[in-house]
């Protein structure tokens, strides 16, 4: 099972002084997450006010100084829709990119998803299929990409445990009737399904992730002090 760290997402220092948004400080973080075991990078790369960024300057910088600290782990980053203003402002940054990133996620629930995920490909930058919800399974169908993606990421928004697992169950129904059989799956939650996902993705037998992108709480509901903190309750949990 391959333990991914999810170092920032769209999180800010004022929900959390921990998340980190600069190269130097992700840098730090995710060194110390490989120490624990972690076998992936996701970051979120900020421009030199703090805001995400998709250009290729403000990524590069990111990316460059992580693997300084890790230089034999795969990094990648996310596209998600709302780092820019339009889907077309979106395509054009991504076709400036580099085949020095290893990955990025692709959301398939959100607009101009397939040409994006095609475009990576075509450069040689992997594609993590980002499934939030069933519609995104169908989108992902319909695009026949999904074989061709470096894995397919089951990540349920839902708020709550029970609704979390029934996306998760209707989104792999699709798949499994599309008969999609790569292999390499990835499960996780948001917030308050973070925990029990990582359980569930331990039963499943598939990958997973944790950090502060997608949690802020400890699994007694304390406040987490670092992506470190949390990648360790995550392997001791995984380790039970």
């Amino acid at each position: 099972m391959m333990l991914k760290a999810a170092l920032n997402g769209n999180r800010s220092s004022q929900e959390n002084p921990a998340v980190p948004t600069t190269p130097e400080h992700l840098a730090q973080d995710a060194k110390a997450a490989v120490a624990l075991g972690i076998g992936a990078i996701h970051v979120h790369p900020r421009d030199v006010g703090g805001l995400e960024s998709l250009h290729w300057s403000d990524i590069e910088l990111a990316i460059v100084t992580i693997r300084q600290a890790c230089p034999d782990v795969p990094i990648g980053i996310s596209t998600r829709e709302g780092i820019t203003a339009t889907v077309t402002q979106r395509f054009e940054l991504v076709c400036g990119w580099r085949n020095s990133l290893d990955f990025a996620s692709v959301n398939f629930h959100e607009e101009g998803s397939a040409a994006v995920a095609r475009k990576l490909i075509g450069m040689g930058i992997g594609v993590e299929a980002g499934l939030f919800t069933a519609e995104g399974a169908e989108n992902l169908v319909a695009s026949g990409l999904a074989e061709q993606c470096l894995r397919i990421m089951l990540e349920p928004i839902d708020e709550s445990v029970d609704d979390a697992l029934r996306t998760v169950n209707t989104t792999e129904r699709i798949l499994d009737d599309s008969k999609i059989s790569n292999p390499s799956r990835l499960l996780h939650g948001f917030d308050t399904t973070a925990w029990p996902m990582l359980v569930e993705a331990k039963k499943r037998g598939y990958d997973s992730r944790v950090g502060l992108e997608d949690t802020l709480f400890l699994p007694d509901g304390s406040a987490a002090k670092s992506n470190v903190e949390l990648v360790k309750c995550a392997t001791h949990l995984l380790a039970d």
